[in-house]
């Protein structure tokens, strides 16, 4: 009787955001999407026994056990099953889809109203200095294992993510306010427009491979390419025979360029936050946080500082 062409379903949302992201989202969130609507799948059919569902037949205890469906769920491709951040994120997702639908007024009631994500703040791992220097140290003869390492040392001494460094072109390198050599570049996540000063270590990297860097494309990119599933793997490898214990991925030089090339080394938040390409500085302050060794630093200037001053009132009196 046409009753269900105004029943949305599941599905009907799915289809509905993929449509009207295609373009908008950059291809790690829309896989991230993916994913989530893979387990979505799988849990209605185990628990519903059905492959979609109206939305609004959803409410709090569907969300629930959609949750625990999660943390008892094993990847195929992990060990173990997924931590409790992975699983908020793949029920913020699903959050997004049923608030887009409610916006859209497919829904006349928001499942959600009574739930809320738990996230576990975690803090951000990254390479001590000494950590860093053996890596840097450390040459290969395997030339894939030294392709991955001076890449992430690069990211290093850049900040750039995995993606914005194998994007990286020539066209990319300009000369910057102070007459030294600048990278000049839109993040592929956030395409926020980044400027970041030409460290030498990083100019060493780009001088390296000048020369061995045969591009297809118009724009030469500055390194070969290699695929961040087989570069995270060899960091493994790099990891092992460097003597660093650490889950060492690629991720991490981010990390490491904030707090141990950065911060530590007395950079004010601000700038590390502008060359991180954060929009918020709340964002760049949780790197801040784990940086222990310049808090002592900070406070043995500041003692110092007292001593003199009790030093001078001393003398005066």
């Amino acid at each position: 009787m046409g009753e269900d062409e105004q029943n949305h379903s599941i599905n009907d949302i799915i289809s509905y955001h993929k449509e009207d992201m295609d373009g908008k989202l950059k291809w790690g969130t829309q896989k991230n999407y993916y994913t989530t609507q893979k387990y979505l799948a799988k849990f209605m059919l185990k628990a519903y026994r059905t492959t979609d569902m109206y939305l609004r037949e959803l409410d709090y205890n569907f969300i629930i056990k959609f949750e625990k469906h999660l943390r008892n769920h094993m990847p195929e491709d992990h060990q173990k099953p997924m931590g409790n951040n992975t699983v908020m994120k793949h029920i913020e997702r699903l959050r997004k889809l049923i608030n887009l639908a409610f916006k859209l007024g497919w829904i006349e009631r928001d499942p959600f109203v009574n739930f809320k994500a738990q996230f576990i703040k975690t803090e951000r791992c990254f390479l001590s200095p000494e950590e860093l220097r053996s890596i840097e140290k450390k040459q290969f003869s395997i030339e894939r294992l030294q392709l991955v390492k001076d890449l992430f040392v690069f990211s290093c001494y850049t900040s750039l993510s995995y993606i914005d460094v194998i994007n990286l072109t020539e066209n990319n390198i300009s000369i910057g306010i102070d007459g030294e050599l600048w990278i000049y570049y839109k993040r592929e996540k956030t395409a926020k427009s980044i400027r970041i000063p030409l460290l030498p270590k990083a100019l060493e990297i780009i001088e390296a491979y000048k020369s061995k860097q045969k591009s297809k494309h118009k724009e030469k990119t500055l390194f070969p390419n290699i695929s961040n599933q087989k570069l995270n793997a060899y960091l493994k490898e790099i990891a092992d025979l460097c003597g660093i214990e650490k889950n060492l991925t690629f991720h991490i030089a981010r990390h490491t360029f904030a707090t141990t090339v950065m911060l530590s080394n007395g950079v004010p938040i601000e700038t590390v936050s502008k060359l991180l390409g954060h929009a918020k500085l709340s964002t760049t302050q949780i790197y801040a946080r784990v940086v222990e060794a310049k808090i002592s630093e900070d406070i043995q200037n500041l003692l110092i500082r007292f001593e003199n001053k009790n030093q001078q009132s001393q003398m005066i009196n």
